[in-house]
């Protein structure tokens, strides 16, 4: 009951719900009371909102200090490990589709670089998490296994920890598997740091290895700079909602183990 309020109450706070009841007030002050100017105020605030969220320099200024504090893993970097760890995301399941299409937003970058460090370390296992949804019948780590597969993972490679449903009772199997020795852990490059406060927390040892960055460095079309975009608003969205993560695990962890380690 408490994971199921914790996600609506965090889904209600993200960058377009929280946009859309702003101007659900502002429609409401606008066409059943008096006060005109604060309906009028509400509205302007939430379409400016909504603009600067959806604008590329806006967005990925706000996401770029989320992902950008760990490199990108390089196996020459690192001793060789057993256990290549990849934390489960968005899926569905359609056994129609092709593997990876039910892999939603975060999860196909994290298992594509799962695998290419899982390739670097030879004899390793590659270690997928997450857990069923209420209405899918298949578990996030099962979809994530099968991906890994149908690209040519052996089976007898693959571990599915598919009982934890949030981060921290990732943290938790994970631990009872690996105990406190190294091994990689994959995640989007926004979750990492959140991630590791988990996982360290819990006494184990990961090394970290960010995937899916998102914020944009490289030169863009002046267009792609000034116009707004659907992909922009969602950068806008990561960085909110590890933002929100980030309070709430400040909130019910003691202060001194969600200080980041380096």
């Amino acid at each position: 009951m408490l994971f199921i309020l914790k996600k609506t109450v965090g889904g209600l706070l993200l960058p377009l719900p929280f946009i859309l009841l702003m101007m659900a007030i502002a429609l409401v002050l606008l066409w059943m009371t008096r006060w005109q100017k604060t309906g009028k105020v509400f509205f302007s605030l939430s379409w400016l909102l909504l603009l600067l969220l959806s604008l590329q320099p806006m967005a990925d200024n706000l996401l770029r200090p989320v992902e950008s504090g760990y490199p990108t893993y390089q196996p020459q970097a690192h001793p060789p490990v057993k256990y290549v760890v990849v934390l489960g995301g968005g899926y569905t399941y359609n056994p129609d589709w092709a593997p990876s299409s039910n892999l939603i937003s975060n999860s196909l970058p994290r298992v594509a670089e799962g695998i290419r460090i899982y390739r670097a370390n030879p004899g390793s296992k590659i270690v997928f998490t997450g857990a069923q949804a209420m209405t899918n019948p298949v578990s996030s780590a099962a979809v994530a296994g099968k991906v890994a597969e149908s690209l040519g993972v052996p089976g007898s490679d693959i571990i599915l920890l598919d009982k934890p449903r949030d981060t921290h009772q990732e943290a938790q199997q994970v631990k009872i598997l690996a105990g406190d020795q190294p091994f990689v852990l994959v995640t989007s490059a926004n979750h990492l740091p959140r991630a590791l406060v988990f996982f360290r927390q819990a006494g184990l040892n990961p090394i970290p290895a960010p995937a899916n960055q998102l914020a944009i460095d490289s030169p863009l079309n002046p267009w792609e700079r000034a116009l707004p975009q659907a992909l922009f608003l969602s950068h806008s969205e990561r960085a909110w909602y590890e933002t929100l993560g980030r309070i709430w695990q400040w909130m019910t962890l003691p202060s001194s183990e969600t200080k980041p380690v380096s």
